[in-house]
């Protein structure tokens, strides 16, 4: 690992790393830290004053008192639209969900009910973990998956930098099959970082579904398992080079760390960056 963890990081906040701006609805995407992302982020724009709407359009596993300390779990899309409303107002971090299921996970909203809210009421951010990945940290998104409501302002797309290195199958990846489909990895080879990449920039990859007017974030986490930032920049040239203008940053964090940014490249600057160099 990477030593020194103060020096080596940006201590940016993460709402600054990821240039929000006063009003966003964000989907989360990917594997390797969605949910930490999720209640880490609202957590941090509620201190600073904002009205935060935490939820999922597919399933997550049932957060702590700590991670959502105003839950609310209802069929009745009525009484959820009134929850909203009286306790919206007052500044506070609301999660919701349409039911728990037996496996203690949550069952979401719909990406239409995200969009009716989003419309009707005062909401400075809402964030929305629009896939699931089983706790690995590598996925591909299937047939039906991400499912981003049409209002979605931001894209952020994680992938876990634990993955690199690791064999594909079905133990270290989600949806290995697919994962080996859009990357070119065959089943049972080890993972390098240029395949990884692929998961961002293909069309059938991570930001499957984003709609045109989104903006489109890379956040590739857990960056204290690296032993060299090398190995990151590298997979943020080939996002770069190959996802075009449409990924506008990579963020590169460790969400359970003290310090979730490490650091934060911008197309434009990094392409000077790796002028400078040649």
């Amino acid at each position: 690992m990477m030593d020194d963890e103060q020096s080596r990081t940006d201590h940016r906040s993460l709402s600054e790393a990821l240039g929000l701006g006063k009003k966003e609805m964000i989907c989360l995407t990917g594997a390797g830290g969605k949910t930490t992302l999720m209640f880490r982020l609202a957590h941090e724009l509620y201190l600073k004053g904002k009205n935060v709407i935490t939820t999922t359009t597919t399933k997550i596993k049932e957060p702590s008192k700590d991670e959502a300390p105003h839950l609310f779990v209802s069929t009745n899309e009525k009484e959820m639209k009134r929850f909203v409303s009286l306790h919206l107002p007052t500044g506070r971090h609301l999660t919701l969900a349409v039911e728990r299921l037996e496996e203690g996970k949550l069952r979401g909203i719909s990406p239409d009910l995200a969009d009716l809210l989003w419309s009707l009421h005062e909401i400075n951010y809402m964030i929305i973990e629009a896939d699931g990945a089983a706790g690995r940290p590598i996925k591909a998104p299937r047939e039906q998956e991400p499912v981003i409501p049409k209002n979605t302002t931001l894209v952020i797309a994680l992938l876990g930098l634990d993955g690199i290195g690791k064999e594909l199958n079905d133990q270290n990846v989600f949806q290995a099959h697919l994962v080996s489909k859009l990357t070119g990895i065959l089943e049972g080879e080890k993972i390098a970082g240029e395949g990884m990449a692929r998961l961002f920039t293909h069309p059938q990859g991570l930001f499957k579904g984003t709609p045109p007017s989104a903006r489109r974030i890379a956040f590739l986490n857990k960056m204290d398992v690296l032993e060299e930032m090398t190995q990151a920049d590298a997979l943020a040239r080939f996002i770069f080079e190959k996802g075009g203008f449409e990924i506008e940053r990579v963020v590169l964090g460790q969400v359970k760390e003290r310090w979730p940014v490490v650091q934060v490249l911008v197309k434009e600057g990094f392409e000077r960056k790796e002028k400078r160099r040649e």
